[in-house]
């Protein structure tokens, strides 16, 4: 598995990851959420963070992290490759080498919550309204 920056010519594929890791890990979001939260993602979101991919030997995008400033805003895996360490990789290189320090995550994702919580974060405080005003409460975490 090899850690790359992400090219635009990308950004189709990693729409796709997002969608499918989303829809397996964010039961709580309204559909008309995500179809809301999609062309946002792929139009303004990839270009405003430090985007990196997690690439197979063959070269396929198994998932992607994107850092702005200190915090890690997205990290988003396959759900054909969660499970095996990509999440984690990701979230090293995010921290030694694009120096993020923070997240903010759903509260009702109990697993990216226990990921986290995993790899040395700790809740410091709570948003009851998600980035957009949506009722999808934060936590926002920092090492």
């Amino acid at each position: 598995m090899n850690i790359e920056i992400v090219e635009k010519a990308d950004h189709l594929k990693l729409i796709e990851v997002w969608e499918t890791s989303v829809r397996a890990t964010h039961d709580f979001l309204a559909e008309d959420d995500l179809q809301e939260l999609k062309p946002l993602i792929l139009e303004q979101y990839f270009g405003a963070v430090d985007l990196r991919c997690a690439k197979s030997g063959n070269g396929e995008i198994q998932g992607f992290c994107g850092v702005h400033d200190d915090n890690i805003e997205m990290l988003f895996i396959s759900p054909d490759a969660r499970g095996k360490g990509i999440g984690a990789m990701l979230a090293a290189h995010a921290i030694k080498e694009q120096g993020a320090s923070k997240v903010d995550v759903n509260e009702q994702n109990e697993q990216a919550v226990g990921f986290y919580q995993h790899i040395g974060f700790k809740v410091r405080d709570r948003s009851p309204v998600d980035g957009q005003g949506k009722p999808y409460p934060l936590l926002h975490m920092a090492l």
